[in-house]
């Protein structure tokens, strides 16, 4: 029961995000691979950091299957702090709520609470994921 309440915490719908984004309070981070946005589509004005991904660039330590997803080096300093960079520019700077989306909502948690981790308290985590976005009557 108490991981579901800590899920409801990193949670907020997809009606919710949309306004929050619209009126410039939250910036929307789409962490899906890239073989997913070619296959459902892009989200305008996202900013695309795919999970696996931002789990190498925080020095996390991928499976086997996550890596193979990625199929990339290890991250070097350099991109590394590129996306710290990318994330402080719009949380600290912009003071922006930093808003997790992936296709279903599974892997957007995971990603919220790894960006909590670091510090970054106003991460969520969008409960619908990219099928709820695209839907424009998902209430808040």
């Amino acid at each position: 029961m108490a991981a579901a309440s800590n899920d409801a915490k990193l949670e907020i719908s997809a009606g919710a995000a949309r306004e929050l984004v619209d009126i410039g309070l939250a910036v929307l981070l789409d962490i899906r691979q890239p073989f997913e946005l070619e296959l459902e589509g892009v989200v305008e004005n996202a900013v695309s950091v795919p999970l696996f991904r931002l789990k190498q660039l925080l020095g996390r330590t991928l499976t086997e299957e996550e890596q193979e997803l990625l199929d990339a080096d290890e991250p070097d300093e350099r991109d590394f702090q590129h996306f710290l960079s990318l994330i402080n520019r719009h949380h600290v700077t912009q003071d922006q709520i930093l808003l997790c989306l992936c296709n279903s909502g599974r892997r957007s948690l995971r990603a919220a609470q790894l960006l909590r981790d670091l510090g970054y308290a106003r991460s969520l985590s969008v409960r619908e994921g990219f099928r709820g976005w695209i839907t424009p009557n998902t209430p808040p």
